[in-house]
């Protein structure tokens, strides 16, 4: 049992880093010169970025507040973890917790979904999402998992 719920533990924290980089990473989409991202748009100029903020789109606004509260939701799911660790009666299930990471996993999926529909225009042979957009879409089938892993996860008697 220990075993699970360190591996529970260690899978809820990577989707929280994950979650956590893909937000704040600036390589939502990139075009080798520039990068897309979800607060800011950079151009690399002599080896240095030149920053601007980025346009404001509904849509963008929409993606930008999906990915904080998926990173929140998330954050207070591992919390609501660790309290209902010690707190919960022996037998009981960690539904709580199990509702946060579901949600969290709608949000970053949400927001994903937005960004791949509505992503900047510019296209050319070198344009590519970034890493950060890659992380987000690998941040949503693993807060699924550890949704549905709190769902059937017993506390031991």
């Amino acid at each position: 049992m220990l075993a699970i719920l360190l591996a529970t533990i260690v899978l809820h924290l990577t989707d929280l880093i994950i979650l956590f980089i893909s937000t704040c990473a600036n390589a939502w989409r990139t075009d080798g010169v520039r990068n897309y991202h979800l607060w800011y748009d950079c151009t690399q100029k002599n080896g240095e970025a030149d920053c601007s903020g980025t346009s404001d789109a509904d849509w963008l606004q929409a993606v930008q507040a999906l990915m904080v509260l998926a990173t929140i939701f998330c954050l207070i799911s591992f919390i609501f973890f660790l309290c209902q660790l010690f707190t919960l009666v022996k037998g009981g299930r960690f539904f709580f917790t199990a509702v946060f990471q579901v949600l969290a996993s709608l949000f970053v999926m949400s927001g994903a979904i937005i960004y791949t529909v509505m992503s900047p225009e510019v296209k050319n042979d070198n344009d590519a999402y970034g890493y950060a957009f890659v992380l987000a879409w690998l941040a949503f089938p693993l807060t699924l998992i550890s949704g549905f892993i709190y769902i059937v996860l017993r506390k031991k008697e």
